[in-house]
């Protein structure tokens, strides 16, 4: 799929034939439509329309979450496509200081359909989750695993692996492990609350959390989500519209978008 969303992106807004995204993916046409439209939802035709330049800015328009809103609509309930039961704690204070002191963290690679990501897992639950392209794999490990610099990494997939097969497939359960100071925990936990095929705003977290002066502070708490996906960081906008940033690349932060509104739509 990450090849998929890779050759529809690439033209910049041009439709691409359906004929000749599946030359490329080496597939039938009716082969690969049937693949990609049980993944997404909807044609690869469709899908195109969602990878627009314009599409956060109509997001913003026609999708903007602000967070009590969409508690109190129940609307956080539709986060989770499926059958997706997402539980999380966070590490303490004390957790946090000593730095990951004592610490098993078990960690793999896994194919996705937003590219290779990095899973790490406590015996708690899912402690990171981040995306890399190939070239890019030694420096987004170090990168996660200095966040716990005290801890004992040990290459072991088996421990993240279903949380990240139920993540992907939405279904099943994960439990979340997560680390980080007082108030990037209160933004990762705003952020929890925005529907999936909805956005929101920096502006609009950091009056959730503190002050809607503190978009700035905000965006480094959501730059920090060692969890991407999941913790939904993607759904962050800036006011205007702009994508704004995302750690694991734009075009992923994109495709994301889009993928949820197809969804969000085949199902309404």
């Amino acid at each position: 799929m990450e090849r998929a969303i890779a050759l529809i992106d690439a033209p910049g807004g041009a439709q691409r034939a359906l004929s000749d995204l599946a030359g490329e993916m080496g597939m039938s046409a009716a082969h690969f439509q049937r693949l990609f439209s049980q993944w997404v939802g909807v044609s690869p035709k469709r899908y195109q329309q969602y990878l627009t330049l314009g599409h956060a800015r109509k997001l913003l328009e026609a999708r903007f979450s602000t967070l009590e809103t969409a508690h109190a609509m129940g609307l956080s309930g539709q986060a989770r496509l499926h059958d997706l039961f997402l539980r999380w704690e966070a590490m303490t204070p004390g957790d946090y200081a000593r730095r990951g002191a004592g610490l098993v963290l078990r960690y793999g690679w896994f194919d996705t359909p937003f590219g290779m990501a990095l899973g790490i897992a406590s015996d708690r639950g899912l402690c990171g989750l981040a995306f890399a392209d190939e070239a890019e794999q030694d420096k987004i490990f170090a990168d996660m695993a200095q966040r716990w610099p005290k801890a004992q990494l040990i290459e072991d997939p088996s421990v993240a692996a279903p949380h990240i097969e139920a993540a992907f497939a939405q279904s099943g359960k994960v439990d979340l492990h997560m680390i980080g100071t007082p108030f990037q925990i209160k933004v990762w936990e705003a952020l929890l609350q925005v529907p999936s095929g909805h956005v929101t705003s920096y502006g609009a977290i950091g009056a959730r959390v503190c002050t809607a002066k503190a978009a700035r502070a905000v965006g480094t708490a959501v730059g920090r989500n060692p969890v991407s996906f999941l913790i939904p960081c993607h759904r962050c906008l800036r006011g205007a519209g702009g994508l704004g940033g995302y750690h694991w690349g734009l075009e992923r932060k994109r495709a994301m978008l889009a993928w949820e509104s197809a969804r969000l739509d085949a199902a309404s």
